[in-house]
């Protein structure tokens, strides 16, 4: 009997009619086969991190924990099996001279459930972690073997970087890479006021930036990660110094090293989590609605605090930051306590401002609030019915997000 799977919160859990663990990729193949020739639904899992029901199914749960480890580099690009966790790819990277240019602020999950569902970090200048991808290999629903890269099946790179598990199943991924360098970590206390003050000046004299308000007490705390071989404008740094504002008013050094390191943080607490990608000029009208809904009605269960970071624009289809550069909005709430209320009316508003989901976290939208939009979404439909025309991968929760009824 298959083993029952929870997330990483605790809010997904179900038994899937068989749990498979395949060591190598021939197996892989004869697992999809077999499942297309009973009609039963494949859902690829990573580590569990996400919190949306993206891997549920009544079928074949197929974890890649197995298939991991890096596998080839050559200075400018690195292989890794799909399955690799970031933690020992970044660690794996650095021995080579070598690392990913940007992370997201975990690294418990696996390359390819990472970059599948869009996860991303924070900066101005950098993407989500999809656009890192240079091309993946993957066994679509009728068991062929795809390399997708800009030399070989180039028409199918803008689906393929990032695809909810939906076209096949990923068993390597190549990256671009570049030789590896360290970061300093700094963070500091504000209002939120002077943060949103300030937010873009810090954005462009700082490689990454991101901050968390504090609805209690209307603090923000800010964090950025500099190259410890380039130098912040002295300007902002003398700028971001508030009178009586907090005990903490200049910044404190907080840790150095390789990026690996220093992006990623540790996360003892568990918690449930709603991000919306937003265009970068509705931010402002969008926060300061989001931060009068939270003070004015959610404050008595709103217990944990508002991330907001960026990401650049990119040319994936189902990218949350196709087409536009973007700032993100994430409210975040304790494992065990009520959260559905909080997160629906923060959703609300974030459409209002045509936000666009996290593909790995809480959200409540289908296909036809979906499609609107992702203006490359029937593309992308046209490759998932070819590389899967029997909806081998289609189990019912990816069905809702993807076909109208």
């Amino acid at each position: 009997m298959a083993k029952r799977f929870v997330n990483w919160s605790g809010s997904l859990s179900f038994t899937p009619a068989e749990h498979a663990e395949p060591d190598d990729e021939d197996e892989v193949r004869r697992l999809i086969r077999r499942a297309r020739e009973s009609g039963t639904t494949i859902r690829p899992v990573g580590s569990g991190h996400s919190s949306s029901p993206l891997v549920r199914t009544g079928g074949m749960l197929l974890s890649l924990d197995r298939m991991a480890g890096l596998i080839a580099d050559d200075g400018d690009r690195a292989t890794a099996w799909a399955g690799t966790k970031l933690a020992a790819l970044g660690e794996g990277l650095h021995d080579a001279g070598l690392a990913m240019e940007n992370l997201g602020d975990v690294d418990y999950q696996s390359i390819a459930g990472a970059t599948a569902t869009g996860t991303h970090g924070t900066g101005l200048g950098f993407g989500n972690l999809s656009t890192q991808v240079a091309g993946v290999r993957l066994v679509t629903g009728t068991g062929e073997v795809l390399d997708i890269s800009a030399e070989r099946n180039a028409e199918l790179l803008p689906a393929a970087r990032l695809s909810l598990g939906a076209l096949g199943v990923v068993t390597r991924v190549t990256l671009d890479v570049q030789p590896r360098f360290e970061l300093h970590r700094r963070a500091w206390c504000a209002h939120v006021d002077w943060t949103l003050d300030h937010l873009a000046e810090l954005q462009h004299t700082n490689r990454n930036v991101d901050f968390y308000w504090y609805p209690r007490s209307d603090l923000a705390q800010i964090r950025t990660l500099n190259r410890t071989d380039e130098v912040p404008d002295e300007r902002a740094w003398a700028a971001r110094r508030v009178p009586g504002s907090t005990p903490w008013e200049a910044p404190r050094e907080i840790e150095v090293g390789p990026t690996h390191r220093t992006i990623p943080q540790a996360r003892q607490l568990r918690f449930e989590e709603i991000e919306y990608m937003l265009p970068t000029a509705a931010f402002s009208a969008c926060f300061a609605e989001v931060r009068r809904r939270v003070k004015e009605r959610h404050r008595r269960v709103a217990g944990w605090r508002v991330l907001v970071r960026s990401i650049a624009a990119d040319d994936i289809w189902l990218s949350n930051a196709y087409g536009r550069p973007t700032i993100t909005i994430a409210c975040l709430q304790n494992t065990g306590l009520p959260f559905e209320e909080y997160f629906r009316d923060m959703e609300s508003v974030f459409r209002q401002y045509g936000g666009r989901p996290h593909w790995g976290k809480k959200h409540w939208l289908t296909a036809r609030e979906l499609r609107p939009l992702y203006p490359r979404w029937d593309d992308f439909q046209t490759v998932r019915r070819r590389l899967d025309p029997d909806g081998v991968f289609l189990a019912p929760d990816l069905a809702r997000l993807l076909e109208e009824e």
